[in-house]
């Protein structure tokens, strides 16, 4: 029985079934995917198999999704995938991949373009909310010096220093995202760079729906009553965040994916190299994330070793002792996937963005390190006064980036017919008669 199958409850004609290929010599030859088909032309359900509607969900019901088993189900030769292993008629397998796990690999890896399609819906509906969110904080009026209600509550610094690290972690998450594409379309064709882009389209996928989830709770309370009602579009955007963060694989299960590739090919031979005191603020904090990572694999990698007396061990630390790490070493990573490719960008931007980029990488380096600030202090990465620095500089940032925050999530270019949440135009003329909290008016 398999759970969640999209489009399988109302129309799915044809579906993929991964199951452990046998051959008539009794051998295994490990999973491969059959085509299957689940229902006529008629959509009448094909005997043997049963679809059940997996029920109504917290969001995306615009998707049905199926629960499906089969029994004594029979699918022709023909419909075994075979662009890596095929059987003749008279029942002998050949495969261009010699070990079944590497098999299997390679076609689990078939995902991988679904992970990056998963992470940049994350990153539409993490834009379409800070959007929602900052226009209207540009044109809610409060009390202001005066005594009268005449100060936009996006001059206050409870709205800034809620908003403007998310809009700079939401723009560092694009570059990664960016990068992240660009090297899963471009990969060499001996297949020399595919181990390393699969880790990132693993980390990817659970920076962008954490950061998707994170954002619209944050936006919703920055918005007051008016973000509670369901035609301000945050109820959507939060039932499709948790929707990510499980689908095309757990969020925690593929940061152990992440962890546990890269721990194998984790070079420590080369820590990364502490910049000198006079160096920039930012180059410290490229540094800082740099070394979190560095540590986070060493100490993943300490106590495994450890634990390398049987695979019994091995198992029992990775899956009962070590968690923490594991997920620590993940995340740094993730981490260090965008700071380092947010880096980048900046660095190859033309001159009438880069002051402003700089100024958000300075902004998104500074808030991830001190999101974190007792790893860096108790394993020696910085200072108190160097985190001291760190602080002053994630303020400082965004006292300076605050005029432009209307103009930054401007530049995200959404136009107004996909912000259909009244909040985020001009809701004082829609609050101006009885709407019943629908979108009738705008």
């Amino acid at each position: 029985q398999k759970y969640w199958i999209t489009n399988g409850a109302l129309h799915a004609k044809h579906v993929v079934v991964f199951g452990q290929l046998f051959t008539p010599d009794g051998q295994c030859h490990g999973i491969h995917g059959v085509l299957v088909q689940i229902r006529d032309d008629n959509l009448n359900t094909c005997p043997g198999v049963t679809i059940h509607e997996m029920g109504h969900k917290i969001g995306c019901n615009g998707v049905d999704n199926a629960k499906l088993s089969f029994e004594r189900v029979r699918a022709p030769l023909a419909n075994l995938l075979n662009r890596y292993s095929d059987v003749t008629p008279e029942g002998e397998f050949s495969s261009s991949i010699k070990s079944p796990r590497a098999r299997f690999l390679t076609v689990a890896d078939q995902l991988l373009s679904g992970r990056i399609c998963i992470a940049s819906m994350c990153q539409g509906g993490t834009k379409a909310s800070l959007a929602i969110a900052v226009r209207y904080a540009a044109t809610r009026l409060a009390v202001g010096a005066s005594g009268k209600s005449d100060t936009p509550i996006l001059s206050y610094q409870l709205q800034q220093n809620a908003l403007l690290p998310l809009i700079a972690r939401t723009v560092a998450i694009n570059a990664g995202l960016e990068s992240v594409k660009d090297a899963w379309a471009n990969q060499k064709p001996d297949g020399s760079e595919h181990a390393d882009v699969v880790i990132k389209c693993c980390a990817i996928k659970p920076v962008a729906s954490w950061n998707f989830e994170n954002v619209v709770s944050i936006c919703r309370e920055r918005c007051g009553g008016q973000g509670y009602l369901s035609c301000n579009k945050f109820g959507h955007y939060l039932g499709m965040a948790h929707a990510a963060c499980t689908a095309e694989g757990d969020n925690s299960v593929l940061m152990q994916k992440v962890a546990k590739e890269r721990l194998t090919g984790y070079n420590f031979s080369s820590p990364p190299e502490r910049p000198s005191d006079s160096s920039s603020q930012l180059d410290l904090l490229l540094f800082a994330i740099r070394q979190k990572d560095f540590l986070s694999f060493v100490q993943l990698g300490e106590a495994m070793k450890a634990s390398a007396k049987s695979r019994e061990d091995t198992y029992n630390t990775w899956m009962f002792h070590a968690s923490d790490l594991v997920q620590q070493a993940g995340a740094a990573y993730g981490d260090l996937l965008v700071a380092e490719a947010f880096a980048d960008l900046v660095h190859k931007s033309p001159d009438n963005v880069k002051k402003v980029l700089s100024d958000v990488l300075l902004l998104f380096l500074a808030d991830t390190v001190t999101r974190d600030i007792p790893f860096y202090l108790t394993n020696g990465v910085l200072s108190s006064d160097q985190i001291n620095q760190s602080l002053a500089s994630k303020q400082k940032m965004i006292n300076t980036l605050a005029p432009d925050t209307v103009g930054l999530v401007d530049s995200f270019g959404l136009p107004d017919e996909l912000l259909s949440a009244p909040v985020a135009r001009d809701w004082i003329k829609y609050n101006t008669f009885d709407n019943q909290g629908e979108l009738s008016g705008l």
